[in-house]
């Protein structure tokens, strides 16, 4: 069965970006040597991203890097505005609601999983729709002081279910199952 996970990382005050954009931060946080990005990408069938993280991975990933990561699989880009692609990657530019969407990417999957790259709001309206089921965050051992926030939804416990947890270097690795809402 299909699912929708939001894989990110996120700095121990809750944010996915600094106040820059930037994830360089990111790439200065030991891992412990653990790389499980290629592990979880092999279930991955559909993905998306906002305009934002778009721009950030076209202006700092080095020619073919984005198929080294993510192979030929279907990206949807969320934007208002016209974006220069990246070549040889395989995307689609949308807008508006992420449900006819999200429709689109689970029959897009083929039975794999949908893969939520982020912004956290692009993401929190996923989670708005009941249209996310998972969340995997690695916390890492560095604070933004401000930022992109990972989700800026509130999501009381009643949805949230720890699943999982892990340790690579300095990331604490969080899984986390979303609930609908009680009625």
């Amino acid at each position: 069965m299909t699912k929708t996970q939001y894989y990110t990382a996120t700095s121990v005050d809750g944010f996915i970006a600094d106040p820059d954009n930037s994830l360089t931060w990111l790439f200065q946080v030991d891992t412990g040597g653990v790389d499980d990005f290629p592990a979880f990408f092999e279930h991955v069938g559909a993905m998306c991203m906002g305009a934002t993280t778009y721009e950030w991975c076209r202006e700092n990933m080095k020619p073919g890097e984005w198929r080294g990561y993510y192979a030929d699989t279907p990206c949807w880009v969320f934007t208002h505005r016209s974006l220069p692609t990246i070549p040889d990657a395989n995307l689609i530019f949308v807008s508006g609601d992420v449900a006819p969407v999200h429709d689109e990417m689970v029959r897009a999957a083929n039975g794999k999983n949908v893969y939520l790259v982020g912004g956290g709001e692009l993401v929190g309206r996923f989670a708005d729709q009941n249209r996310l089921d998972e969340i995997i965050l690695g916390v890492a051992a560095v604070t933004l002081g401000g930022g992109a926030p990972v989700l800026p939804r509130r999501l009381l416990s009643d949805r949230l279910n720890l699943t999982d947890v892990t340790r690579h270097g300095q990331f604490a690795k969080l899984t986390y199952e979303l609930h609908p809402p009680r009625a």
